[in-house]
């Protein structure tokens, strides 16, 4: 048996070096594991995990660069492109799933610096505290003013970009998948877990439906009950 739909991704694009410089890379979070070929049965990663880390930075790189030759075809790319090796790391997240999530929460709700790290604004310099990348006590860099706000607004994103986008398993058009792999993963074995609504699911129902079994994930003891299907409303949020 094998995983049938891609893996669940999501990705938070980050912009910004701990110096305010332009150092733009993703963070990506991604489950161990996928749903089967069957669609009824979750499928756990190896013990080594997903992807050896080496050749996902080569094929990664590849996939990119045809991207951009495809997407900007009048782009020269020099040719260092393909001789530098392309830093793509994973690792399982040892420290827990809400810790890994309060991490990656601060790249999405906060602006490239907080206010808290900026110690003075005086002669037309700021001054800032960072914390450089080998060793953990801070630092302090004095910039210009108007080199400041350059280094600020670099990472002031584009209208239209999104900073957060999901693929995969929690993509919106695969929400009914993941609500029954969220049952199943729940404790709830596949007997419990309720068939699949159809995307054209009648909304004007106005008889409570208990679903069978489907205790509610965070206490343990209530029911879920269906009440109505939303229609979707234009575009999903990313």
């Amino acid at each position: 048996m094998r995983i049938c739909l891609p893996l669940a991704v999501m990705s938070i694009l980050h912009t910004s070096s701990r110096t305010l410089e332009y150092h733009p890379h993703v963070h990506c979070l991604i489950p161990a594991g996928g749903i089967a070929s069957d669609r009824q049965h979750w499928l756990a990663a190896r013990g080594n995990y997903l992807v050896p880390v080496k050749a996902l930075s080569k094929v990664f790189r590849g996939i990119f660069t045809d991207m951009v030759r495809s997407t900007l075809p009048h782009l020269e790319l020099p040719a260092s492109v393909w001789h530098k090796d392309w830093l793509v790391y994973c690792k399982p997240a040892l420290q827990g799933p809400d810790k890994v999530l309060n991490y990656l929460a601060r790249y999405v709700h906060r602006g490239a610096i907080a206010n808290s790290r900026i110690i003075a604004i005086e002669d037309g310099k700021v001054t800032f505290r960072y914390k450089p990348v080998k060793g953990s006590e801070s630092k302090t860099m004095t910039l210009n003013a108007h080199e400041f706000i350059r280094r600020f607004l670099q990472h002031v994103l584009p209208k239209g970009v999104h900073k957060v986008r999901y693929y995969g398993l929690w993509a919106p058009a695969n929400r009914q998948y993941l609500t029954k792999m969220q049952g199943l993963l729940a404790g709830n074995n596949n007997n419990d877990v309720p068939a699949l609504q159809p995307q054209h699911a009648d909304t004007t129902q106005t008889q409570l439906t208990p679903l069978p079994q489907l205790k509610c994930p965070r206490c343990k003891t209530g029911t879920l009950v269906w009440l109505e299907r939303i229609p979707r409303q234009g575009r999903a949020p990313p």
